[in-house]
């Protein structure tokens, strides 16, 4: 692979600032979006005010831990635009989730937000290897989706050429990579895995092309994927993190020259660790569940966001900024299976050590009586092979889970393509327990 990090003098100044420089930086932002916050949207003014403390309270970042959690069920009960603080002819855009649990989420940006989202992706695609006149095929989906136009609008942001090829036909996707010379592609990882599957059907070789870097997000992978993924195609593989509630993809991205976790950037988005059950905040090197503060949106400015994505937070390296280990799962979907925690990326890990399964799966949850039960849909990596190899390798995964994990699955190994494929985010459990 080649070696495509950064050079230091190409970095954003912030980026190379001493942490009391960005910590003076943090808290005159962080003062200005909770006076804002305060003044312009009704809601956070009564949270405020019912939590009885107020934005001049706020006097280190410390004291950030004083003021109350904000929810995503908070932005459901406010739809639309409840949660914003500039009028509604105040937006050049609004975005919003899929909305498949109830009413969607509704986020929205003035044309400074805009600015500050192109900034930060452009600081992402920069710091995965990126540079101005790559061509940046970009696979996430448009529309009301984040994914997709926060990936554009960073890519144009940087200088490059930008390939909207958006999710889905995916034999078009090998051949736009192929002969439009894509060097950057930014998609889910399962999606990655789609296309992969696709150059092989057509007989073509993956390292044939001029991709250097693919930068993956918007769910949970493992390190066994990267390492399946940089084999595959000859290229660096690197994580990005965001979510549309607090500006999009761009809060954190890993740096291709140390892979070593997702420096936040933390001039615009101020983090914390919580323990999911009490809600106290956690020193840094502890796991829990990431909290996130807005420091520059005006539009839709969100204080102490509980993500429900798990991981920790750890010392920059190649930034000032700190670091978020890669999100191991969210405090959502989390399955418990007679009293075990198991995340669908742990299944995942155990996949990917059996050398006759193709890494595409789905876990079926049911129960029975009192008893919950788990199955792993998986398929064969070949079509030749027999049945008698598919239950060999269903037998070796479910000694894989129960020897790691500590839980009995049913393992179901089916032919090549027999698992659903995902054109966007994988849709990893399907919950049949409600039923049974």
């Amino acid at each position: 692979m080649q070696d495509i990090a950064p050079k230091r003098e190409d970095l954003d100044p912030i980026e190379r600032a001493s942490r009391d420089e960005l910590e003076a930086l943090q808290l005159k932002r962080l003062k200005w979006s909770l006076g804002h916050a305060f003044e312009n949207s009704p809601v956070y003014r009564k949270k405020f005010e019912d939590a009885a403390v107020h934005p001049d309270d706020v006097s280190s970042l410390a004291d950030l831990a004083r003021l109350p959690f904000t929810r995503k069920a908070e932005l459901r009960e406010n739809y639309p635009f409840g949660m914003f603080a500039v009028p509604r002819e105040k937006l050049a855009r609004v975005h919003a989730s899929s909305g498949t649990t109830g009413k969607p989420t509704v986020v929205g940006y003035t044309k400074n937000d805009i600015d500050v989202w192109a900034e930060v992706m452009a600081r992402s695609i920069r710091a995965s290897g990126g540079r101005a006149g790559d061509v940046v095929h970009v696979a996430y989906g448009y529309g009301l989706f984040t994914g997709g136009l926060g990936a554009h609008y960073g890519a144009e942001r940087l200088g490059c050429t930008v390939v909207p090829a958006s999710g889905g036909m995916t034999e078009r996707q090998v051949t736009l990579i192929r002969d439009f010379g894509a060097q950057v592609i930014m998609v889910t990882p399962s999606y990655m895995l789609s296309i992969l599957d696709e150059f092989r059907e057509q007989g073509l070789d993956p390292k044939d092309t001029q991709l250097k870097v693919g930068i993956f997000g918007a769910e949970p992978w493992t390190g066994s994927m990267r390492t399946e993924i940089e084999e595959a195609f000859g290229i660096h593989a690197v994580d990005i993190y965001g979510l549309s509630e607090i500006i999009g993809p761009g809060v954190a991205n890993e740096c291709v020259e140390t892979k070593d976790g997702l420096h936040i950037w933390e001039d615009h988005f101020f983090p914390e660790v919580i323990d999911p059950a009490t809600g106290a905040v956690l020193p840094d090197g502890e796991r829990g569940e990431l909290v996130l503060t807005s420091l520059t949106k005006e539009a839709f400015p969100v204080i102490r966001y509980r993500t429900g994505d798990l991981t920790r937070l750890l010392p920059g390296t190649a930034r000032t900024m700190r670091r978020m280990e890669k999100v191991t799962g969210r405090s959502d979907d989390m399955m418990i299976v007679r009293g075990v925690n198991v995340f669908p990326t742990q299944i995942e890990e155990q996949i990917l050590k059996c050398e006759g399964l193709a890494p595409h799966y789905q876990i079926e949850l049911t129960r029975y009586g009192r008893m919950d039960n788990m199955t792993v849909l998986s398929e064969a990596v070949s079509d030749a092979a027999s049945k008698e190899a598919r239950e060999a390798s269903g037998a070796e995964l479910a000694h894989h889970i129960k020897s790691v994990i500590g839980v009995t699955a049913a393992v179901r190994v089916g032919e090549p393509g027999s698992v659903e494929r995902s054109q966007g985010k994988a849709r990893r459990i399907i919950d049949k327990r409600s039923a049974g």
